[in-house]
């Protein structure tokens, strides 16, 4: 099973999520896991598309700025029109996360811009499949604090270093969607 991950990270906080998200993937002997990093001109290189033609299932990862994922993100999905084309990316398993400096940020435009994305390369979703942690003993640090279900959401005050931010509660979310991301895909491979 391969499962591709590309992001692009502004400042750093959204890497260190996708690299959380990454490690868990790694981590499975049954998976070949591939991060691939959007450069700041929004290029990834002919490998890395290959790369991502090869996958069973790609995630999608970006800051959400001023509601929507970042200019770099929407470079590399028009560019994917490409592969719109031909139909590349159809059935494969799809998924996707953001951060940003507010709890809410309008996280969800930029969510709900990768399941279009997706669902215009004719891909499966695989949403965050947890409940959040929303009772009063809730903490910051819990598994999917923020509630997301649609996939996975982190949060990075603007005024934290990287070493800061996201915090390990975000951090645990983002293994828990990796197994998810995974469960998904077995099903839907085999």
């Amino acid at each position: 099973m391969k499962i591709a991950t590309v992001f692009h990270s502004g400042y750093g906080h959204t890497k260190k999520l996708a690299e959380a998200f990454h490690a868990e993937l790694d981590g499975h002997s049954n998976v070949g896991a591939t991060l691939i990093e959007i450069d700041q001109n929004g290029d990834i290189t002919d490998e890395q598309w290959a790369a991502l033609d090869a996958a069973n299932a790609i995630v999608f990862g970006s800051p959400t700025y001023m509601g929507m994922a970042s200019w770099q993100f929407k470079k590399f999905a028009d560019a994917s029109s490409k592969r719109w084309f031909e139909d590349k990316w159809r059935n494969k398993v799809a998924g996707g996360f953001t951060n940003s400096g507010s709890m809410n940020g309008d996280k969800h435009s930029t969510m709900h811009y990768f399941i279009t994305l997706s669902a215009q390369h004719g891909m499966i979703w695989a949403n965050m499949g947890m409940k959040p942690a929303n009772t009063k003993d809730a903490d910051r640090n819990d598994v999917n604090y923020i509630g997301g279900f649609a996939g996975l959401m982190a949060q990075s005050p603007a005024d934290a270093s990287v070493d800061e931010a996201p915090c390990q509660g975000d951090l645990d979310t983002a293994t828990a969607y990796a197994k998810r991301v995974i469960e998904v895909t077995d099903r839907w491979v085999n």
